[in-house]
């Protein structure tokens, strides 16, 4: 079985910053990642009614890290679970754990990939289209090569090398559209 995704706002980083907002359905689990800045808080939410889906429906967010571009409207998933580098958040329930490995479901799985921030996670998702990644370690195919907020530069060329080891078919960078990695995708 593989999962659906589906960018529900794409991203950019210029005199204005937005997120990258994905839908990944798979069964049971219906997650949003990085529900964070947007102009307007419809350019995340309209985008579900096309697929059956209302806010409460969705059991799961995930932050690739705690920047208020990638964050900022997770409330408006009352329902969900919320994912980071070490824990799972319910409610009044805070349960620690490693991402790395994590799977939300048998085709959506974390990946610690420390670069654009020390506590960053990936999601890594099995579709139709291949093995698909959503991360923070582009912030859109063209770059930067050079993350101005990377705190270990070695850190992040590492991850990236990473990630591009795994031979995804698409990746969804922090700030841009789905792009296919090649030898020119910055490490």
């Amino acid at each position: 079985m593989t999962a659906s995704f589906h960018v529900l706002t794409t991203g950019y980083a210029d005199t204005r910053v937005a997120g990258t907002v994905t839908l990944l359905v798979d069964g049971a689990t219906v997650a949003i990642v990085d529900p964070g800045m947007v102009a307007d808080r419809r350019l995340i939410l309209d985008p579900l009614a096309p697929h059956g889906l209302a806010p409460e429906d969705v059991t799961d967010v995930i932050f690739s890290h705690h920047h208020p571009d990638h964050t900022l409207n997770a409330a408006l998933f009352p329902e969900a679970r919320f994912h980071d580098h070490m824990a799972i958040y319910h409610d009044d329930v805070w349960e620690d754990r490693n991402a790395d490995g994590y799977r939300l479901s048998s085709s959506i799985t974390l990946m610690t990939t420390p670069g654009h921030t020390a506590e960053d996670v990936s999601t890594l998702v099995t579709a139709d289209e291949g093995l698909v990644v959503l991360t923070h370690l582009w912030w859109t195919a063209e770059g930067p090569a050079d993350d101005p907020f990377a705190p270990d530069r070695d850190q992040l060329r590492a991850a990236r090398e990473r990630v591009l080891a795994l031979g995804p078919a698409l990746i969804v960078p922090g700030h841009g559209a789905p792009f296919v990695p090649s030898s020119s995708t910055p490490l």
